[in-house]
């Protein structure tokens, strides 16, 4: 298994493993001062006690519009990640799931979990269910469905993954690492 801790405006590695692996991509929806707090705590990956009172607070307020609640459990979710807290991580994304299904970063980031606990064939489906609900982190999606498959010993599709995470962010170095890995053989017909 590999890990990978994702930023706002870029994907850091981060060398838990061998290789990358995938953990959190926060919701830009910021209403109140909790709901904005808790945010930029999921951008910095702030984990602390204040940090998790804070998003505590965003998802318990009375006056918060829906979209920022909705916001507010996956950016609650993606600390309990930071803290490899799988199951309480799960559970919000999850509610942000029952008030949004159409929520790709809860998607993304339930993917993520579910990844980094080895059940590769739930987080492909994930990561699929939120390319295809256009998550605004793509090439993490593409690049987390790629360890997915690799891992689960589907090297063709993993390899396809990792072209499309290049391919939409040349910038990002650990697609494009993971590809100097593969060597191509063409069939050919004799």
């Amino acid at each position: 298994m590999k890990t990978i801790l994702l930023t706002t405006a870029a994907v850091a590695l981060m060398a838990m493993s061998p290789a990358p692996s995938p953990i959190g991509a926060a919701v830009t929806r910021v209403g109140g001062n909790a709901a904005t707090t808790c945010y930029h705590a999921a951008v910095a990956r702030d984990a602390s006690g204040q940090s998790m009172s804070e998003c505590n607070a965003a998802v318990t307020q009375d006056a918060i519009p829906f979209s920022d609640l909705v916001a507010s459990y996956v950016n609650r979710g993606v600390l309990k990640l930071v803290r490899a807290d799988y199951r309480g991580a799960e559970a919000d994304f999850n509610q942000a799931m029952g008030l949004d299904v159409g929520q790709p970063e809860a998607w993304l980031n339930k993917g993520i979990s579910r990844y980094q606990q080895g059940d590769f064939q739930s987080a492909r489906q994930m990561f699929s269910r939120a390319i295809e609900l256009n998550t605004s982190y793509a090439p993490l999606a593409y690049f987390g469905r790629a360890l997915a498959n690799e891992d689960a010993g589907d090297i063709r599709a993993a390899y396809q993954d990792y072209q499309r995470a290049s391919a939409l962010d040349p910038k990002w170095d650990a697609p494009k690492e993971q590809l100097s890995r593969f060597k191509v053989v063409r069939k050919t017909n004799a």
